[in-house]
């Protein structure tokens, strides 16, 4: 398996990952100016809408766009978004994570999300994309990277699970800086070394 930059090359196996997975996102969500039920409406009725959308951002390798995929051949296996946190504006609006448009946000990079083909589930390819976010990151100067995970005392369904959990991002070497109950942020900042769980453990 290996790791590589969400490009104009690796967009057709990067839309075959949503499809596969029946999630009409395409990333989309967080750039979304609308209510909850519009982006619901969309998501079912104009599914293409979001799709074409981030195909013309990545042509044009918008920022917002960011984002690495885990590849098997020419296969898609996993996808996490990460961009700078500056880009994620819905993120910002919302109550648990208002506090953050303060500070260095050209210099802090969001995952935004993470979405794993069904069969290769359970194989740690969650952990792979982690791991290369840092390196990545400072490859384009960032100086840290920002997580907004799920907590949960117990198990979650795979689909609860799209912004992570906590447990894994700890293991990775995140730690909570802000947030509370279960929307914690955590952080890592760039230069600091992995100490985390055997890659079959995510």
């Amino acid at each position: 398996m290996r790791i590589a930059e969400l490009d104009p090359d690796t967009a057709p196996t990067w839309t075959a990952l949503f499809d596969a997975c029946g999630c009409t996102c395409f990333c989309r969500w967080w750039h979304f100016t609308g209510t909850k039920n519009e982006w619901l409406a969309r998501a079912v009725d104009e599914p293409g809408r979001s799709r074409d959308e981030q195909v013309a951002l990545i042509s044009r390798r918008a920022p917002e766009s960011h984002g690495l995929v885990a590849l098997e051949g020419d296969l898609a296996v996993g996808w996490m978004k990460l961009s700078p946190r500056s880009t994620l504006a819905k993120l910002l609006s919302q109550g648990p994570y208002r506090s953050l448009a303060l500070g260095r946000d050209e210099e802090t990079w969001s995952i935004g999300c993470l979405l794993v083909h069904p069969a290769h589930r359970r194989q740690g390819i969650a952990r792979h994309l982690i791991s290369a976010a840092c390196p990545w990151v400072a490859q384009r100067g960032g100086r840290a990277v920002e997580a907004y995970p799920r907590r949960a005392e117990g198990p979650i369904h795979d689909e609860e699970a799209w912004m992570g959990t906590a447990a894994l991002f700890a293991s990775c070497g995140f730690v909570q800086v802000a947030g509370e109950g279960p929307y914690p942020v955590m952080r890592r900042s760039i230069g600091e070394p992995v100490v985390g769980l055997a890659d079959n453990q995510a």
